[in-house]
């Protein structure tokens, strides 16, 4: 039985024509880890959410598609089958505790990832592995290790390693908590942040898939807003040109940025924010966008 497990296995990770690493230093025994059952769910329920307000709308869904995966096995290799979902994986050589992962169905941490964007997003946006999830081209904002949990937002995704060589990532809840699949021998769980050791930094995915938006932003570190006005909130940065779906645009705040003047405010539903229209592409006033109610 263990041979045929162990084929399916390699068989489903071959299929995907990748292999991942979410090693990290071990600071808890894997017995702290409960069980996917009804108790493990009651547990997500409760205590893996959106903890805090101001995230895009596809970052708060990928936030719970990640928690409905609470108490699933972490599996080295785990998630990057054909399509995004918990597969079994396979022995990591580096670690001992990996010797069952072909016989667990479950997540590595970028398999974990990939999975909770996909289902945000409608779109495998994040197929790949934690460095190619962290230099992704939908990173609309990058945070350094040494600015802490101050910046992030419910979605967020906190990586560690170094710049070209991210080994683990996990999603951020708010509240200084996280999900995460941390390593082999324990389940998809939520965990404090830990900002010590090689913590990198974090990064925020477009809540656009990327080429589907009907309008595209111009400029550079471009800040959306909670409404339509400079003094609102900051919601999330576009560090370059992104296409962005607008839902509707209406008159507001007078804005005067890089040589121009108006009062349009643009609201990105995928976002759940407002940016004005000097940075949208197109005419002051957006051509065939409906004025919000």
């Amino acid at each position: 039985m263990r041979h045929h497990t162990l084929a399916r296995a390699r068989r489903a990770i071959a299929t995907a024509g990748l292999l991942t690493a979410c090693a990290i230093v071990p600071t808890a025994p894997a017995a702290t880890a409960a069980p996917h059952t009804e108790a493990a769910t009651g547990a997500a329920a409760g205590g893996c959410d959106v903890l805090a307000p101001g995230a895009s709308a596809a970052a708060e869904a990928a936030v719970r598609a990640a928690c409905s995966q609470l108490g699933l096995w972490y599996t080295w290799g785990g998630g990057h089958g054909p399509r995004p979902g918990a597969t079994y994986g396979q022995v990591d050589p580096t670690d001992p505790a990996s010797d069952h992962d072909p016989e667990r169905l479950g997540f590595d941490c970028s398999g974990l990832v990939r999975y909770a964007y996909a289902q945000a997003t409608g779109q495998d946006i994040l197929a790949g592995t934690a460095n190619s999830q962290y230099h992704s081209e939908h990173v609309t904002a990058r945070f350094g290790a040494g600015q802490g949990t101050g910046p992030l937002l419910p979605g967020d995704l906190m990586a560690w390693g170094g710049a070209d060589s991210i080994h683990h990532i996990a999603v951020y809840l708010g509240a200084g908590k996280m999900v995460e699949a941390r390593q082999s021998g324990t389940h998809v769980m939520v965990s404090d942040v830990r900002l010590g050791g090689d913590y990198n930094g974090a990064v925020r995915i477009g809540g656009d898939p990327g080429r589907s938006g009907n309008f595209s932003t111009w400029g550079t570190d471009v800040w959306t807003h909670t409404q339509p006005a400079t003094t609102s909130a900051r919601v999330n940065k576009f560090a370059g040109p992104t296409r962005v779906k607008v839902g509707c645009q209406k008159h507001a705040q007078l804005v005067e940025a890089d040589g121009y003047r108006n009062d349009a405010w643009s609201y990105l539903p995928d976002y759940n924010a407002w940016i004005t229209n000097i940075y949208i592409q197109g005419p002051a006033w957006l051509d065939g966008v409906p004025t919000c109610a």
